[in-house]
């Protein structure tokens, strides 16, 4: 079975190749990077933001990529667990499924 690193980057690469091929992606990845830059909103609450979401939206990739980004970005299991608790309140009971998944993940993430 593939780590959640592991499939975070391979993501990431299949991502840039694609990018590479379709200038109107490399476009949109370039939006996508500085509106998750610090500003108002520090990248660590934008990254939980999007975490939750991928959980609303049901997209399984795009909660490890964000998954990985809010702790690359120095969240804490408290406030991803808090950002999951708010996906649920918004996505009901598939949101649940959803962030029961996120959590299993987070589990598996090594933070050591």
């Amino acid at each position: 079975m593939q780590s959640p690193e592991d499939a975070v980057a391979e993501k990431k690469q299949n991502v840039q190749s694609f990018a590479g091929e379709a200038s109107s992606i490399e476009s949109f990845m370039g939006f996508v990077h500085n509106a998750e830059s610090d500003g108002a909103l520090d990248a660590k609450t934008k990254e939980l933001m999007s975490l939750a979401m991928g959980v609303t939206l049901r997209c399984e990739d795009c909660i490890v990529w964000h998954l990985d980004a809010a702790l690359e970005a120095g969240a804490t299991e408290d406030e991803i667990v808090e950002a999951l608790e708010i996906a649920v309140v918004m996505g009901g009971g598939p949101a649940l499924m959803y962030a029961t998944e996120a959590y299993e993940t987070l589990q598996a993430f090594d933070r050591d």
